[in-house]
């Protein structure tokens, strides 16, 4: 279950981070859980206030493209994506990832 590995990875680093009331959570477009879920699953596992936001997608392509990608298939742990120009894979340049941004 992909979805327990990401919420313990979350819940060591806040811990690392000294979280004790609450956690301040970034959810890239690409990454494979939606910020609603995490915040609902996170709720459930842990004592802190949890705030989550929703980063947009950006991509940047050989072909000179900088933007959003185009998402072809999004399914359980994984998220399909080309380049809206050409169809090749580009570059994540932000919104591919889970990031705590702040601890309280």
């Amino acid at each position: 279950m992909h979805e327990q590995r990401i919420l313990n990875q979350v819940i060591m680093a806040a811990k690392l981070a000294g979280a004790t009331k609450k956690i301040r959570v970034e959810v890239g477009e690409l990454s494979t859980i939606s910020p609603e879920h995490l915040k609902e699953h996170l709720k459930g596992m842990v004592p802190w206030e949890v705030e989550t936001r929703f980063v947009k997608a950006e991509v940047k392509c050989e072909c000179n493209y900088k933007g959003s990608p185009k998402i072809l298939e999004e399914g359980h742990d994984f998220v399909l994506f080309v380049c809206p120009k050409c169809s090749a894979k580009p570059l994540v340049v932000r919104g591919g990832e889970i990031k705590i941004v702040g601890v309280e």
